[in-house]
């Protein structure tokens, strides 16, 4: 498994205009508006395929319908087109203006009436207070965020250090408010965090070394921003690219060192809707190839023996497509025809010793950490497994535990489709 990271030069500037945001965020800030209450997120984890007509067909349906829905594209998260070398090149470009083309491209051919690129990025920063840009947002029924870097949605559609919406970023918060559908992938999910958004960071060194606030040039190192992102999303911490690249140790540690109780982390080819946002009938649904993992910390411990970070009590719940969620209760119900799962085979859970996919790994294989729990709720051999990381100094291990409200739900009758309360531990291994 190989990922593309944000180029060195790019994390150092970002990081530069971060370091001027943060000097006046390090607590949340007031903001001008309040939660938004009625419209529906539908936030993916990245990596969403040109062929998911699942996601990209309930965003359309959320914005009005086929031949109706008119969705506005933000892709300020991309470089600007002055800083793509091949800009010029349409196979190849990755800026604001050719993937905000290639989004509204593929909304049309899946059903849109009109999808527009809304022309903001970092080198375009007025544009997000002009008339005509708010023009815009105001005659379009749903908004899709692109991914990229989220820090750049950060200093293009709020104001600076007062950390307030642009006019264009009030339009649209007024929009999800009053019923309409606000989508993002990637950095365009993680936008919609409140307080303590993610900025970075691989899961080993986040247990090892913490948190920090901060947007860092060091990819590794687990950052955050204390403000947040635009605030759409309130029930919990969130990640993104979780099982792709094994990010749920970081979402566990930087959820633990800000005292958030719950983090929902989202595989990638996979959305969370929300429904009702922000509002006391707020539900989630899942939709998409993967799942969507939920930690609940409301009864997690931690303490740190010589130096080194442990954690126990989390509870673990693994969600996947129909699937859906209360956070008003933290209760899971389970898609349509799945029944609950007995486990039936005696084979032991398999051996990971490298349980988040370290980038390190040139043989590492994604989900180890949810394909672990799958295992162990479908067998009779053991009620508790031990996946470990694949880094030695020290090395980590993750304990699950299988508890009497253990729940695990299958659609085949013997492997696991979800689950939910898995007990899991963190800390220290003996090697």
């Amino acid at each position: 498994m190989h990922r593309t990271p944000t180029p060195r030069a790019g994390r150092a500037a970002l990081a530069l205009a971060a370091a001027v945001v943060l000097a006046a965020t390090t607590a949340p800030a007031a903001r001008a508006h309040t939660r938004p209450d009625g419209g529906t997120l539908i936030l993916v984890g990245g990596g969403l395929k040109d062929d998911n007509a699942e996601i990209y067909g309930e965003i359309i349906t959320k914005a009005g319908g086929a031949g109706r829905a008119r969705i506005g594209v933000l892709t300020a998260a991309s470089v600007p087109e002055s800083q793509d070398p091949d800009a010029a090149d349409p196979e190849r470009c990755s800026n604001s203006v050719c993937n905000g083309a290639y989004y509204a491209g593929l909304f049309k051919r899946h059903g849109a009436a009109d999808a527009q690129w809304i022309p903001v990025d970092i080198e375009h920063v007025a544009a997000a207070d002009s008339d005509a840009a708010v023009a815009q947002v105001e005659s379009m029924t749903g908004f899709f965020f692109g991914g990229g870097d989220q820090y750049r949605y950060l200093t293009s559609l709020l104001h600076g250090d007062a950390h307030t919406d642009s006019r264009v970023l009030a339009a649209i918060r007024a929009k999800l408010a009053a019923g309409a559908v606000v989508a993002g992938s990637s950095a365009g999910a993680q936008i919609a965090s409140g307080p303590d958004m993610v900025s970075g960071g691989d899961s080993y060194q986040a247990l090892r070394d913490g948190s920090a606030p901060g947007y860092f040039d060091d990819a590794t190192r687990l950052g955050y921003v204390p403000a947040g992102g635009f605030g759409f999303f309130g029930s919990g911490l969130l990640d993104t690219h979780t099982g792709t690249y094994g990010r749920e140790g970081r979402a566990i540690r930087l959820a633990a060192d800000t005292n958030h109780d719950r983090v929902f982390a989202l595989d990638e080819n996979t959305a969370v809707e929300v429904e009702h946002t922000g509002g006391r009938n707020e539900s989630l649904r899942v939709l998409g190839t993967h799942g969507v993992s939920v930690f609940d910390l409301r009864r997690a411990r931690t303490r740190t023996v010589a130096g080194r970070w442990s954690i126990e009590g989390v509870r673990y719940s693994y969600l996947t497509r129909g699937d859906r969620y209360r956070p008003r209760t933290w209760q899971v119900q389970p898609a349509a025809g799945r029944r609950p799962l007995t486990a039936a085979t005696d084979a032991p859970v398999p051996a990971d010793h490298d349980v988040f996919c370290s980038v390190d790994n040139p043989d590492g294989v994604p989900y180890g950490f949810s394909g672990t729990a799958r295992a162990l709720t479908a067998t009779t051999a053991q009620r508790t497994a031990t996946a470990t990381t694949y880094e030695t100094g020290p090395a980590f291990a993750v304990r699950f535990e299988r508890r009497g409200d253990t729940r695990a739900w299958t659609d085949d009758g013997t492997t696991t489709a979800s689950l939910a309360d898995l007990t899991v531990g963190i800390g220290p291994a003996e090697r």
